[in-house]
């Protein structure tokens, strides 16, 4: 090294040494606290991402195919499947409907209709305990519009289940009934026709749903499965000659003088393969007098059977239901022109009522179109069924041969995806008596 340069350099570390250190210090602290920033940021960024994740997996969205579980439709079932927190589902289905024969001589009209929208909501607190509930909207108002009644905002059902084991849990709150296909899988794409089948809504009746308490289960490796119910029974006072519909409560300040006893069980002993049957006992007189006039217990009976084979893009569906009301001369007596006054003149409650039908339905696309693998499904079917809410009259009461109704639906559904069908059917009714209008109907539903 040159003497010029060792002069240099000796100055430069004189003059270093010369040099305050707190000024040095700074320049470290500054980029130690710089580094802390950036640390800190990352922290922030991650815990973001991980409350991200965690939101979106609390909300449920549908992101695999929807099943059905503990007996509620698929979108229902949707709580089940959270480790926690929230989960948010529903439906929606509307319709088109034009009377294309005996329009004038049955009285109806052509009708095109927002039928529901629906919410669910549910929160899972633990693995043992959750919360599921159906808010429903229909007819899209509940004002009255043009002479017609509106629509309604209701709770369809309300429950605290308690899951402790597969045999055994507990369930409590407003519950669907467990009968029939549809009243607790009652979402539009999984049952045939744009208009559910009459048996379902005038003998069981969908959708139907009390206020109780009870139990829930399968066994046998999910084979067999079964539910068993105490709930509020029936208000009679609304029974009349086209069916107990109108006597159900639905959890509204409902009367609970009388109480009923609803179970169910249902056997798969093959794949493809289900049978089952329900039933439902209980009174309905609710101890009410009206002006002096008693009613009477009403014992009321329902009692369903059906099966269903599903393979292959076939399916194949069976239902027989029947309804009984003990001393329905008496009830109809008291409800009559000479008592209550909620039942016309001339108009009787049956002590039986009976529905019957059977449908089958084959996907064909798998045929067609092969190269879309399912995702895409066009199912025509058709369905043959026979109601008759007059079916045995007490003594000295006439039947009403209108409300015997023998009904075949033939149509389409397609599936663009299997959350959304289009609906598209013809149905032919014949009464018993006076005229039944024919109908061609269109729809669409859909479940998230």
């Amino acid at each position: 090294m040159g003497r010029s340069a060792c002069v240099r350099g000796l100055g430069l570390a004189a003059l270093l040494a010369l040099l305050p250190s707190p000024l040095l210090a700074a320049d470290d602290d500054q980029k130690v606290a710089q580094d802390d920033r950036i640390a800190e940021l990352e922290r922030k960024v991650e815990v973001l991402t991980d409350e991200l994740e965690r939101t979106r997996s609390d909300m449920a969205v549908p992101e695999s195919e929807l099943e059905s579980n503990w007996g509620l439709g698929p979108a229902a079932s949707k709580v089940y499947g959270l480790t926690r927190g929230l989960s948010i589902g529903g439906y929606a289905e509307g319709f088109y409907t034009a009377v294309v024969k005996d329009k004038h001589e049955s009285g109806e009209e052509n009708r095109f209709d927002m039928l529901r929208a629906v919410l669910y909501t549910g929160y899972k607190f633990t693995d043992n305990i959750v919360w599921n509930s159906e808010i429903e909207f229909e007819h899209a108002t509940t004002e009255a519009e043009f002479f017609q009644e509106g629509g309604s905002v209701s709770v369809e059902f309300a429950a605290l289940d308690f899951l402790w084991k597969d045999p055994l849990n507990a369930r409590v709150g407003l519950l669907l009934l467990p009968m029939g296909f549809l009243n607790e899988v009652h979402e539009p794409p999984y049952y045939l026709g744009t208009h559910r089948p009459e048996t379902e809504r005038r003998i069981i009746p969908t959708t139907w749903r009390e206020n109780g308490v009870g139990i829930f289960g399968q066994l046998l490796g999910e084979k067999l499965s079964y539910r068993l119910y105490t709930i509020n029974g029936f208000n009679a006072v609304g029974y009349n000659s086209g069916g107990i519909r109108d006597g159900r409560q639905n959890g509204s300040e409902a009367l609970a003088n009388d109480m009923a006893v609803v179970g169910r069980v249902d056997y798969a002993p093959l794949p493809w393969l289900d049978l089952g049957g329900s039933f439902y006992v209980g009174n309905s007189g609710q101890s009410q007098s009206f002006d002096g006039v008693k009613i009477p217990d009403a014992l009321t009976t329902v009692w369903e059977m059906h099966a269903q084979v599903r393979t292959h893009g076939l399916q194949v569906r069976g239902l027989v239901a029947m309804d009984h009301v003990n001393q329905a001369g008496r009830l109809t007596r008291a409800l009559g022109p000479d008592g209550t006054g909620d039942l016309d003149a001339g108009e009787a409650i049956a002590r039986d009522m009976i529905g019957v039908y059977g449908e089958v339905s084959y996907e064909v696309l798998q045929w067609i179109l092969p190269e879309h693998g399912g995702s895409m499904e066009l199912e025509p079917f058709v369905r043959v069924e026979w109601v008759d809410t007059q079916n045995d009259m007490p003594s000295g009461f006439q039947a009403d041969r209108s409300q015997e109704l023998q009904i075949v639906t033939t149509g389409l559904q397609f599936y663009p995806i299997p959350q959304v069908v289009l609906k598209l059917d013809y149905r032919n009714k014949h009464a018993e008596q006076g005229a039944a209008g024919d109908e061609v109907n269109a729809g669409f539903g859909l479940v998230f």
